[in-house]
This record gives C-alpha cells, sequence and structure tokens, in this order.
C-alpha cells in the first residue's frame, strides 16, 4: 500500500483554485450549507432528503463533515456554496467522489474548479490509480463537469441503486492516471 492516505489528505486540507477555497468544514458552515440542504431541487439527486431544520442540518454536519478527512467546503466569497469528498478505496488505489452545490451558483463553473483540485490532489498527492463515480440519469450536469475535467463515461447502470424508494439508472465516468497526466 502507498502511503498513508488519511495523513497525505490531512496535509492538503485547503485547496486554493482561482475562485474558491476547499477546506474542511467548521460549525460556522451550519447556516449555509442548511441554505443549499434545503432546497428540494438541490437535493433532487442526493441520497439523502432536503433538510427540514437547521438543527437537521447541524447534526449532519457535527457528525460527518467535521470527522473525516477528504470532506472538503466549498468556500465562494467567504461563503460555504458546497461541498466535495473523496472517497478512498485504498486496496485498489482507487477513490470516488460526490460533490453537492447550492442552486444559486450553478453554471458558473465552480464545481469543475472543485472537481480539477480534487483530481489534482488524487493522482498528484495521493498517487492514485484511477478516480471514478456517477450521476444518475436525469442529471447529465453532472456528467458534463466530470468530462470537463477528463473524465469518460464508462456505461450506464440500469436500476443499479435504490434511492428514497426510486432504482435509479447511473452513469460511470472514470479517469485513470496517465489520462489525468
Amino acid at each position: 500500500m502507498k502511503a498513508n492516505y488519511n495523513e497525505i489528505l490531512h496535509l492538503n486540507d485547503v485547496l486554493r483554485t482561482e475562485h474558491l477555497i476547499l477546506r474542511k468544514f467548521s460549525k460556522y458552515d451550519a447556516e449555509d450549507m442548511y441554505e443549499y440542504a434545503k432546497d428540494a431541487r438541490t437535493a433532487e439527486f442526493m441520497t439523502w432528503e432536503p433538510h427540514k431544520s437547521i438543527e437537521e442540518t447541524k447534526e449532519v454536519l457535527f457528525n460527518f463533515f467535521l470527522s473525516k478527512a477528504g470532506i472538503y467546503a466549498i468556500e465562494y466569497e467567504n461563503k460555504c456554496i458546497g461541498c466535495i469528498d473523496i472517497r478512498i478505496i485504498p486496496e485498489h488505489e482507487k477513490a470516488t467522489f460526490g460533490y453537492v452545490l447550492n442552486r444559486k451558483f450553478w453554471g458558473r463553473g465552480f464545481m469543475t474548479e472543485a472537481l480539477s483540485a480534487v483530481l489534482k490532489v488524487c493522482f498528484e498527492k495521493l498517487e492514485l490509480n484511477r478516480v471514478e463515480s456517477t450521476h444518475y440519469v436525469g442529471n447529465e450536469g453532472s456528467g458534463r463537469v466530470m468530462e470537463k475535467c477528463g473524465m469518460k463515461k464508462q456505461g450506464i447502470g440500469i436500476r443499479e441503486q435504490k434511492i428514497r424508494g426510486i432504482f435509479r439508472d447511473l452513469v460511470h465516468y472514470a479517469i485513470l492516471k496517465e489520462d489525468f497526466f
């Protein structure tokens, strides 16, 4: 196995791009997080239901987002506008990721910018072989983000995942180390 992945993630817990800062979440992000987590349209393609209260958001923030390495708040102009995370599968030297962005900031290239920074960490710092992810059919904007970052469509898993009681088709994307470099 390569170097300690968690240690590398801790050493890279702040990433700066042209417009964004990717950083660890803080307890002060709860209001901003609730703003996008309560939005039904933003949550439409998430595994979770829209948040019903700030207390629910705080619970998720404290129990999940503050406790793990590789989870980045996406900050723009001192506001948390979303989240992107790296989920490492060490035995295969690969990772997957997930992301969400406040709907007010869609269509401005921010998620492409954030994913590009995360892919750079995955290949340059973590020295992974492959990074992969999926999006639900119907969320083609997410696929465009992945394509802009050099990821290639691998195929579609028909009724692959049951989310909130509905079987969803998943579009698979991946990029290999040699394709990134």
